[in-house]
């Protein structure tokens, strides 16, 4: 069984080393094999030769390259196309979520009980208390699209998701941004597909840390979550 772990990355120098070590260091579960799948977003800050040095001569390590930025949800098309594991997992590259949590996630993929897996910052682990606001909004999103698709997510925009590749397979993905997060969503739900949620530890950014989000996408969820489950 191989599991890969799809990582878009843009501008992230500073971080994306520790972030990589974490990757490599998390336990997996046994008979698990791992595969690190990065995506360079069109980087700028030296991410860019950093990886190509990091990835060259590894057959455990998969670069991918964009040529113009195109954002997360084409970064994790990208990664997702160039996979070979059995079960695909999203990391983001800045440290936000912990990778020591791989195993949690995995486990009802493992025991056949889900077809997907999605983190949730709202059940009960430690997370870094930051924007008021920003919780407000993931709840409301969370709830409008729980309506529309008839699930009960409790963190829909969370980063940490985990599939089959057979479930990601029966679906076509077409947002380039953060979009991803509710399309995917909508579509799988759509389907049937068994999602089960885990919920993982948060140790979120500021924007004077480097955090990407703003209220435009937070505008575009909205788009996404009408336009995927109104008009699949």
């Amino acid at each position: 069984m191989k599991l890969s772990i799809v990582i878009p990355v843009y501008n992230e120098r500073a971080l994306v080393p520790l972030s990589l070590a974490r990757v490599e260091a998390a336990p997996l579960p046994e008979g698990v094999d791992r595969e690190i799948v990065l995506v360079d977003d069109c980087s700028t800050d030296g991410t860019r030769e950093w990886l190509a040095a990091y990835a060259r001569g590894r057959g455990d390590v998969v670069l991918m390259r964009h040529e113009r930025n195109r954002g997360k949800g084409a970064a994790l098309r990208s990664g997702f196309a160039a996979a070979t594991g059995d079960l695909l997992i999203v990391q983001d590259a800045d440290l936000e979520y912990d990778p020591r949590e791989y195993a949690d996630l995995l486990e009802p993929l493992l025991d056949g009980r889900a077809d997907a897996v999605f983190g949730t910052r709202f059940l009960g682990h430690t997370h870094r208390v930051l924007y008021y606001w920003h919780s407000v909004g993931n709840w409301l999103l969370t709830m409008l699209s729980n309506m529309l698709s008839n699930i009960n997510l409790t963190d829909m925009e969370c980063c940490y998701k985990a599939f089959r590749r057979e479930s990601l397979a029966r679906i076509t993905l077409v947002e380039d941004r953060f979009g991803f997060e509710p399309e995917v969503t909508a579509k799988l739900a759509r389907l049937g597909c068994r999602i089960y949620e885990v919920p993982v530890s948060y140790s979120g950014r500021t924007y004077a840390e480097g955090k990407k989000v703003d209220w435009k996408d937070g505008v575009s969820a909205l788009r996404c979550i009408l336009r995927y489950n109104l008009f699949p």
